[in-house]
C-alpha cells in the first residue's frame, strides 16, 4: 500500500548524453549530478582512501566531504556538485593494479 499516489510519471527528464568513467561508456541526463549517473550505472567506487586503500564513494551528496572526487581533464572535483555534459571523460581516483 502507497502511502501518497506515485508521481514517477510527472517526472520531466533532460535529454540522455553520453560519457566515459574509466573507459567505460556510461549516460545520464543531462545537467544531473555526475554522482546520481554514475551511482545508477553501478559505479560506486570513486576512489581509495589515502591510508588504507579502502573503497570510498558517495557518503553526504552535497559537497561536504570530498568522498566523491574523480578526476575531469586534469581537475579533481566533486562528483555530487558537477553536471553530467555529452562527452566527458571522467577518471576515477583509484589505485590501479
Amino acid at each position: 500500500m502507497r502511502l501518497t499516489p506515485d508521481q514517477s510519471s510527472r517526472i520531466r527528464r533532460k535529454p540522455r548524453v553520453e560519457f566515459t568513467f574509466d573507459d567505460l561508456p556510461v549516460s545520464g541526463h543531462d545537467g544531473e549530478s555526475l554522482m546520481v549517473a554514475l551511482m545508477r550505472s553501478g559505479h560506486l567506487h570513486l576512489r581509495d582512501a589515502p591510508e588504507d586503500g579502502g573503497a570510498r564513494g558517495a557518503f553526504c551528496c552535497m559537497g561536504l566531504c570530498q568522498e566523491c572526487v574523480v578526476r575531469i581533464d586534469g581537475t579533481v572535483v566533486e562528483s555530487c556538485r558537477y553536471a553530467v555534459a555529452q562527452g566527458l571523460t571522467v577518471t576515477s581516483l583509484r589505485q590501479k593494479s
